[in-house]
């Protein structure tokens, strides 16, 4: 009996699903009309894994920063950050269809590809300014004395977003990230830091429909970014791991944030998450 396949050529960048007839589908389509859905969210998310492994390996420099991309590799950027952003979301919008419970393991796959394809869209221009750009304070070399707070742009729009800022006693406040106070300062609440941090983006992600849709994926990002940098398996990995007894929940608010990110960028990028186009001849196919 014919199966679903996913299907990749060797020029094209991630994946997509055909139906056994060869006709491109998407995931949440898929399980709607296939007689045993539940095969299919694991391997999406394995296949996903897959791909992950391949991007880093083709751009691992460029999405490390340690060179800019070529005028060929800016195509291809844009290629990968589009198909991670599409992949994400079937993935997300199929385990919904099927009450799929999201685990340790999909937020850290679906996290790795998130902070792929946010190193993707940075070279070419695609994140928005972070929270307060512009407004803080520089320090100088050597230690500051102060203490962490994630300050919101606005109260009264909770989907505008935040930030990490050092507060000193002079009323300055420098530039911070989750990962500074988790790994680089003294007498940090680290899971006290871990759970605000957390409950800013998924109030960005629960007041979504209220905002500008550009300025809550702007908001989403950098939160987005920030939690997936202080999650990494090590300092110059891209892989996000979770460990301990939260880490369902912060899975489930990585996943909100990758859904919330693509569909506002969506709104005014209409194929950001369309099916590719036919690419004739199937090449590795995975059932």
């Amino acid at each position: 009996m014919a199966r679903p396949r996913i299907v990749q050529t060797d020029e094209q960048i991630g994946f997509h699903w055909v139906t056994p007839g060869g006709t491109p589908v998407g995931l949440v389509d898929l399980v709607h009309l296939d007689s045993e859905p539940h095969r299919l969210v694991p391997t999406h998310l394995a296949a996903l894994d897959d791909a992950m492994v391949l991007a880093a390996g083709r751009f691992g420099q460029v999405l490390g920063g340690s060179r800019a991309p070529t005028a060929a590799e800016r195509t291809d950027l844009r290629e990968l950050h589009r198909a991670i952003d599409r992949l994400c979301v079937e993935y997300c919008d199929a385990a919904a269809v099927l009450g799929t419970v999201v685990d340790a393991r999909a937020g850290q796959i679906l996290g790795t590809a998130a902070f792929i394809g946010i190193r993707a869209r940075f070279p070419l221009g695609l994140l928005g300014p972070a929270p307060f750009d512009g407004e803080l304070d520089q320090p100088s070399l050597g230690v500051v004395s102060g203490y962490g707070q994630l300050i919101v742009v606005d109260p009264e729009r909770p989907w505008a977003g935040g930030r990490w800022v050092i507060r000193t006693e002079d009323g300055r406040r420098y530039p911070a990230t989750l990962s500074q106070l988790l790994f680089d300062s003294s007498g940090v609440h680290k899971d006290a830091a871990r759970r605000e941090h957390r409950d800013a983006l998924e109030a960005v992600v629960r007041h979504a429909g209220d905002g500008d849709p550009l300025i809550v994926a702007c908001a989403v990002d950098w939160l987005l970014y920030d939690w997936l940098l202080a999650h990494r398996d090590g300092p110059d990995s891209g892989a996000v791991q979770f460990t301990g007894p939260e880490a369902a929940r912060d899975a489930a608010a990585v996943l909100g944030g990758i859904q919330t990110s693509a569909r506002c960028r969506s709104t005014v990028d209409p194929q950001l998450l369309e099916l590719p186009a036919a690419l004739g001849p199937f090449g590795n196919a995975r059932a």
